[in-house]
């Protein structure tokens, strides 16, 4: 059946091939090379193996599936800003200590995805999600009941350690069903959910806190799992590649969600797999540790530096607003959650626009190759020699300059307290520049590690959330001593001491990724 004959999959869907195939071979320079080279060319009109057997339509919802179950880790961390001055006063503790229940959420959201994501990555994406929601629901569940500073610490790790497994997952469902050309839309896409977390969180946790008592805001966070978990388990269906390949194996049944069990669905997805065109994929080794391993490769150390301390600046700027808004302005935890809106907004626009100029500036140096979009996405194209670091980072120095500018003038409108909208238009300019640059640095992440998107996701989310941690410990002390103007410039100045890495990587990035590949092969070749 011919791409025209079945209209629900798409050119560009037939054009591309799984990423990361075990019957490739990435060559002199990382261009990728067929280990069947040798072999006669296909017949015309023979079918190729698509990226993905999924419609444009069934893509779209696995990544809004996604993207709403990624909703629970930032919206954990953002609804609790406004009630930490309620908390400190409930347990008679100082700012800097209930801001340690900030730092420890951090912690463990960088900590659990090291084990989720190795995990995703062999199992399945289905069954992690349902291990990360059951823990999730509990914990809120102790959050809401407990009454004592020190269960509280605990349970905000065993939160973390539930929810934030979630984020990695979303992007390794988008590098399953979409290709390196299109995925920074999907990317866009599947952000969209942990946007409305930043942007929501807040004000929910605001008027939560203001109405009902801090206790409220867990008992909303655990319905909202709930029926997050009965959605996943009714509809999402399973898309590791290392399970499905590209849609076209069927799963063992725990991997599968009740809707694929229905005859017809089985029967119309059955007409839509291409015959002798896919096999299993050999299945890695769990190993938790990967995720370090990946911390310590040349190129990726460098991109996971950079995205960790831009998320450090941003997170200082976050985890003050409670503090800062009360003592310059006086508002309440009402008031403080509304505070959050500009970044909620801009984060959300940030996520769209930069999405779109990813897949533009992708498909520029395409041309610039003398290839189409449709040609870059096909077999032998996707990353081989294609220059991704330079398509990436191309985008991500403006943003970072912009980032640079926003967060002194942030500073210091914040130290000579003028009217609130000062702040609030900063904040605006902020979120747009820390969200557009973490979804740049996120999508060249799993670009450089196709093969294992959840394992390179949860090295990203380690370490931006250990040096974010460390920055709602610091920024505190930092603003009492330095002011908030000298100490948001101190940010400042890092951010654009992290030019010079993104130019490394554009330069010596894709022949760190060739080498890097031929180790690997070679490795595999000695262990069989």
């Amino acid at each position: 059946m011919t791409p025209q004959e079945n209209p629900d999959i798409s050119n560009a869907d037939v054009a591309t091939t799984p990423q990361a195939d075990p019957d490739e071979e990435k060559g002199p320079g990382g261009v990728i090379q067929d280990a069947n080279d040798d072999q006669p060319p296909a017949e015309a009109g023979e079918l190729q193996a698509p990226h993905t057997i999924f419609t444009t339509w069934e893509k779209r919802f696995i990544v809004f599936v996604a993207s709403a179950a990624g909703f629970f880790s930032p919206i954990s961390a953002n609804i609790y800003f406004p009630a930490l001055n309620s908390l400190s006063r409930d347990y008679g503790v100082s700012a800097t200590l209930i801001n340690l229940t900030v730092t420890v959420y951090m912690i463990f959201q960088g900590l659990a995805p090291s084990f989720t994501g190795s995990l995703s990555d062999n199992v399945g994406r289905r069954p992690i999600y349902f291990m990360c929601f059951v823990i999730y629901i509990g914990a809120n569940i102790g959050l809401a009941l407990q009454h004592s500073f020190a269960a509280l610490m605990v349970l905000r790790c065993v939160q973390s350690s539930g929810s934030s497994g979630t984020v990695a997952l979303a992007n390794a469902v988008v590098s399953d069903v979409a290709s390196a050309a299109e995925r920074g839309v999907y990317i866009g896409y599947a952000s969209v959910g942990g946007m409305l977390g930043v942007a929501l969180g807040p004000i929910l946790g605001g008027v939560l806190s203001s109405y009902l008592g801090w206790r409220a805001i867990f008992w909303f966070l655990t319905i909202c799992a709930g029926v997050m978990l009965l959605a996943i388990g009714l509809f999402l269906p399973e898309t590791a590649r290392s399970v499905v390949d590209n849609g076209s194996l069927s799963p063992q049944r725990w991997n599968r969600s009740l809707w694929d069990l229905l005859p017809r669905v089985k029967r119309r997805k059955a007409s839509v797999r291409p015959t002798g065109v896919t096999k299993g994929r050999k299945r890695g080794v769990i190993n938790p540790f990967s995720t370090l391993k990946i911390c310590f490769d040349k190129e990726a150390s460098i991109v996971l530096l950079v995205n960790g301390i831009s998320y450090a600046g941003y997170f200082a700027i976050a985890t003050a607003i409670p503090s800062q808004f009360a003592k310059i302005y006086g508002f309440d935890d009402l008031k403080i959650g509304l505070c959050f809106i500009p970044i909620g907004v801009s984060s959300g626009l940030s996520t769209v626009l930069v999405g779109r100029a990813i897949d533009w500036n992708f498909a520029r140096h395409a041309r610039l190759l003398g290839l189409t979009p449709a040609e870059a996405k096909q077999k032998n194209r996707e990353l081989g020699s294609f220059p991704i670091e330079r398509v990436r980072c191309e985008v991500a120095l403006p943003v970072l300059a912009l980032a640079s500018v926003s967060t002194i003038v942030y500073g210091w409108v914040l130290d000579y307290q003028t009217s609130v909208a000062a702040p609030l238009v900063m904040l605006f300019f902020v979120g747009f520049c820390a969200t557009g640059f973490f979804t740049i640095l996120s999508v060249l992440m799993v670009d450089i590690y196709p093969h294992a998107p959840a394992t390179a996701t949860a090295a990203n989310n380690l370490v931006r959330c250990w040096l974010g941690a460390a920055a709602s410990v610091l920024i505190i002390p930092m603003i009492a001593r330095m002011t908030s103007g000298w100490a948001y410039t101190f940010f400042a100045l890092l951010y654009l001491l992290l030019a010079p890495p993104l130019w490394v990587t554009m330069r010596w990035g894709p022949k760190w990724r060739a080498e890097r590949t031929k180790r690997e092969k070679e490795m595999e070749k000695s262990a069989t």
